[in-house]
């Protein structure tokens, strides 16, 4: 049974699962969209809004939460420094995701997440 189960498990053991989830996050953070398979931009969504609310607070131990998940340090300075004033008066739902083609290889659903 998976009843409660929040975390989609997307196959993977839980360290590969938070390694991806991860790298998804810093990429979606630098580039402001990546493209994905849809399961995995649903997955990184919850963790990326997570983050813009920590840089929205701003307080030194938000900046350490983000510095622990995030892998670029002058990333999360920068996501610090412009949350306020790009965020400020949006309470959550700080991506869009869009579905688009099926990948050609295995018919996957694909979709592309972006920062609103």
């Amino acid at each position: 049974m998976r009843h409660r189960c929040k975390v989609p498990q997307l196959g993977l053991p839980a360290d590969q699962r938070k390694a991806l989830l991860r790298s998804l996050a810093t990429q979606l953070i630098r580039h402001g969209q990546i493209t994905t398979t849809l399961a995995k931009a649903k997955a990184v969504r919850a963790e990326v809004d997570h983050i813009i609310t920590l840089a929205k607070d701003g307080s030194l131990s938000a900046r350490r939460q983000a510095m622990g998940y995030i892998y670029d340090k002058q990333l999360v300075h920068a996501l610090f420094e412009g949350a306020q004033s790009r965020y400020g008066n949006r309470n959550g739902g700080y991506t869009r995701v869009v579905r688009t083609l099926r990948r050609r290889g295995d018919n996957a659903p694909m979709a592309i997440i972006e920062l609103m």
